[in-house]
């Protein structure tokens, strides 16, 4: 997979005005949430001459874009609090195929027929996944298992059990419906695995499904229309 890393792309550092801040960027596609802060991080040392806390509200996936909210100095003592607050987010489902990941970071592992899928179907089952539920994460995900990450194990073929999580999706609409293809707009609370949502929106559907585009739109008041937008460096190279 393809990664644009911090030297990749560029941030205004007339942004960089004071210690204590909260950033709202627009994270860009391909580009991953360490390299976003690594980004801060090595412009504020360079700024104020000294190390300085940073740290993001909930990390993203590289194939993901939108709002990513990094905390420096002391206002990273809030990050709590901000990873506590609702999202939004639009994207895309492909039915009628999986990978291991549920995302592009993957090849596809499998087929499954989605013809017998009509979009009041979908309809349906989108409103079926409306309110508390218990969520399993992906095996390529960031979540702890006896102190490793779970795509560390994953990456390593190896299958550990991860245990379901309390979720709240408060809205889930259906965007555009062109089979097999599915547009969406959720609102969720913390901790909830869009991923895993497509693996499980495709299995109700008697079918398999993974998603093919992820945008996180809001965080709580921030919104993506808001939100800092860094420069892609058009010299990027391939990079695995």
């Amino acid at each position: 997979m393809k990664v644009i890393h911090a030297s990749r792309f560029s941030i205004n550092e007339e942004i960089y005005q004071q210690e204590d801040n909260v950033f709202v960027f627009d994270k860009p596609y391909q580009c991953t949430s360490f390299d976003l802060v690594a980004k801060v991080k090595y412009a504020m040392k360079r700024k104020f001459g000294k190390k300085l806390k940073v740290g993001h509200a909930g990390t993203l996936d590289p194939l993901a874009t939108g709002v990513m909210i990094i905390c420096t100095g002391r206002y990273t003592k809030q990050i709590d609090s901000f990873q506590a607050e609702e999202k939004e987010y639009t994207g895309t489902f492909r039915l009628g195929a999986t990978t291991p990941s549920y995302d592009l970071e993957k090849p596809v592992d499998a087929t499954f027929p989605f013809e017998h899928i009509t979009e009041e179907m979908v309809l349906a089952t989108a409103a079926r996944f409306v309110g508390e539920q218990e969520q399993v994460p992906p095996q390529f995900s960031a979540v702890r298992i006896a102190g490793k990450r779970a795509f560390s194990y994953a990456r390593q073929g190896e299958d550990v059990e991860i245990k379901p999580r309390q979720i709240t999706i408060s809205e889930f609409e259906i965007t555009r419906c062109e089979l097999p293809e599915v547009d969406f707009r959720i609102v969720c609370s913390k901790g909830t695995y869009i991923r895993s949502i497509a693996r499980d929106f495709g299995a109700s559907l008697e079918s398999g499904a993974h998603l093919t585009a992820l945008r996180r739109t809001r965080v709580g008041q921030f919104r993506v229309e808001d939100a800092i937008q860094p420069e892609i460096e058009n010299n990027t190279d391939d990079n695995e």
